[in-house]
């Protein structure tokens, strides 16, 4: 649980903008219980990654934000089975882990401890710390290889396809939120691969949002109606689709995907998981199942989604929020931490 010695939380009305209180936790409730408890983790994240944004040092940044997610988590009270975590099997965010102090629910985890790394490392936008947490089970074991995803929010559900060509997909979604083509934002990894994808968007007229990492926070804007993001679209990391997938369920978004092989070894990961059609369309209830979800994310570095972490004299201020599929409640959360106070990861 919070110390309140450490930090101070202010969770605010994301429509009113005023400040209430969270409701009281609920031992039957595992998202209720959980939602202070996380953040603490990816707070903890943020602060310690936020120690080297423009610094040049990709990996230190990286390690740093693992190492206190970990730490973190050894005190929040899940038995937590880590379905999509770090690569590094030597870590104790590793998948096919478990963490937390095996006391309470046991959950299914899904973890970002640094969305962005070269974006933190060099100075940029949308660096977050994110996690999701669903009911045993409920988390598509998705391997570390590349899947092809389109994001949507509540508005454009149920209109998106991911064999459709791009420009019949924003056709749909502009027609779905009552939008002129040329008023509608696709948001897109700045990557080589998608030159071709590029071109086919300009084509029909959308405006293009390039970003160079982060594509969980770009999927998550899509999902919200006051960002500029109205589609997210393009290749990235199969494990974020799987954290963007749940975060957009909380959203009541969509969300599509399927896997992009570079060679058979991807297949063979795939066939690991038990699915024998290795080009099947994976829907948003096929990666993130049932209602019983919550997202967490803070902010690292200014974004799209949540300001970065702001450091003063003694101490820092974090900006995060906390969101549940079962109720859609989105609540954003200010916390000023002081570091005399406060445990360091």
């Amino acid at each position: 649980m919070f110390d309140v010695r450490s930090c101070v939380c202010s969770p605010v009305h994301p429509l009113t903008g005023n400040n209430y209180m969270l409701p009281a936790a609920n031992g039957g409730t595992m998202d209720r219980n959980l939602a202070l408890e996380v953040i603490r983790v990816t707070e903890a994240a943020a602060l310690n990654a936020s120690r080297y944004l423009g610094r040049g040092d990709e990996e230190l940044a990286y390690k740093s934000a693992v190492e206190a997610m970990a730490n973190a988590f050894k005190s929040v009270n899940v038995n937590g089975y880590i379905v999509c975590g770090i690569s590094d099997p030597t870590s104790e965010l590793y998948r096919g882990l478990s963490t937390g102090n095996s006391d309470g629910h046991e959950v299914d985890l899904a973890l970002s401890p640094l969305d962005g790394p070269s974006t933190c490392a060099e100075g940029g936008h949308n660096a977050i710390s994110a996690i999701t947490i669903g009911e045993r089970d409920s988390l598509f074991k998705a391997p570390q290889i590349y899947m092809e995803k389109i994001a949507v929010g509540h508005l454009a559900r149920g209109v998106i396809d991911i064999t459709a060509p791009p420009e019949v997909n924003i056709k749909r979604v502009a027609r779905a939120k009552d939008k002129y083509i040329e008023d509608l934002t696709v948001c897109i990894l700045d990557r080589e691969r998608h030159r071709e994808l590029v071109q086919k968007i300009r084509a029909v007229g959308a405006r293009i949002k390039l970003i160079k990492d982060g594509d969980i926070s770009g999927a998550i804007a899509a999902g919200l109606e006051d960002k500029s993001i109205d589609i997210l679209m393009g290749v990235g990391g199969a494990m974020e689709g799987i954290l963007s997938a749940s975060a957009l369920k909380c959203l009541d978004g969509d969300f599509q995907a399927r896997f992009v092989y570079r060679n058979d070894e991807d297949r063979e990961l795939v066939r690991m998981t038990g699915e024998n059609d290795l080009d099947r369309i994976y829907t948003i209830n096929d990666l993130a199942r049932g209602q019983n979800h919550m997202f967490s994310a803070t902010g690292i570095s200014d974004g799209e989604l949540l300001p970065g972490v702001q450091f003063f004299s003694g101490g820092a201020r974090t900006h995060s929020f906390v969101m549940r599929a079962k109720t859609h409640t989105l609540r954003y959360i200010t916390a000023i931490h002081h570091f005399d106070y406060k445990p360091m990861y």
